[in-house]
């Protein structure tokens, strides 16, 4: 069984987009359980350029990459307004599927991918890696021990300045926004740090829409749950730049000041105050994609399937939400 759970799997990657070529390409060739077979792209010169870089093989044309029985599974960083087709089209072709954030513009397309993958018995993850930051662990740890008391308040902000004008993050046919960019982060980290017990859902929202892009570059929401616990969050592209989350209690609160791009390399740091004390923890660096993509390896080979589709369409329905409840929903 541990021969099978760490059996190396043959993953090709469909696009060559910035966080693949920082981050994800190289977390696969540190990830141990994976094997960088093939980088596709529409462009022959892009796809060999990108695979060259990584020692993996340059094919040409998405549809290429899917029809090669030797792939396992595809990493797919395709700008969000194409997530739906191409994922699809994968699962369709007995693909297991790791898609970055956030995998579904709506609730509807999450269920429908949802229901694709369930009906061809096959993982679809979805790209929050920073939930399998290490960080998060030691601030539950603290929670789960009472260290603030009963939570109270979940309040985080996740926004960085103006993009290039070309970047799709500002154009509407490709699923751009600063919600679908920088708010599900935000939305995400609530769900982690109060749990799915908390029953989350979004009670207000308001989302910016830019007059000339025509998509929404910066925005906020309020979230309650059950037993009186509630979440604000707020996000954007036309910001001054914040990355982080608190967790107030009755007794106290924590701090994360690095709660999503703690890359590796980077220790994070994490802040607990109480009533005349303050403390700083200076956290172990950690990679949380490598440990994502061990996540997504487990899945595979452990037919782990359901929790992550149930994670999906929670996610979802709370984008959904805010969408509705900003105007923005179909």
């Amino acid at each position: 069984m541990l021969e099978e759970i760490m059996k190396k799997l043959k993953i090709g990657v469909l696009g060559c987009a910035s966080i693949a070529d920082r981050m994800m390409l190289p977390a696969i060739q540190a990830s141990g359980v994976f094997e960088l077979a093939a980088v596709s792209s529409r462009s022959a010169e892009k796809a060999k350029a990108f695979a060259a870089k990584f020692g993996a093989e340059p094919v040409t044309g998405y549809e290429a990459l899917l029809n090669r029985e030797e792939i396992d599974a595809l990493y797919i960083p395709l700008p969000p307004g194409l997530h739906h087709e191409w994922t699809v089209k994968a699962l369709k072709k007995g693909k297991h599927c790791l898609i970055e954030k956030p995998l579904a513009l709506d609730f509807s397309s999450a269920q429908q991918l949802v229901e694709t993958a369930r009906g061809n018995n096959l993982s679809l993850f979805e790209n929050f890696a920073f939930v399998y930051h290490s960080q998060h662990r030691f601030i539950r740890d603290r929670l789960e021990r009472g260290d603030v008391g009963e939570i109270r308040c979940f309040r985080s902000s996740f926004g960085f300045p103006p993009l290039p004008a070309d970047n799709f993050r500002y154009d509407q046919s490709l699923g751009g926004g600063a919600l679908l960019d920088a708010g599900v982060y935000p939305l995400q980290a609530s769900r982690l740090i109060l749990g799915e017990n908390s029953k989350l859902h979004v009670t207000a929202a308001s989302l910016k829409t830019d007059p000339e892009k025509l998509v929404d570059i910066y925005g906020g929401a309020f979230l309650t749950g059950e037993a009186g616990v509630f979440s604000q969050i707020a996000f954007g592209f036309d910001n001054f730049y914040q990355c982080n989350y608190e967790v107030w209690g009755s007794r106290g609160k924590i701090r994360a000041e690095r709660a999503f791009t703690a890359g590796p390399g980077i220790k994070p740091r994490v802040i607990i105050e109480k009533q005349g004390d303050y403390q700083e923890y200076l956290l172990p660096a950690d990679n949380q994609f490598v440990n994502l993509l061990k996540a997504f390896h487990n899945s595979v080979t452990g037919g782990n399937f359901e929790c992550h589709y149930r994670d999906i369409l929670c996610q979802a329905q709370l984008i959904q939400e805010v969408l509705d409840h900003a105007g923005k929903g179909k």
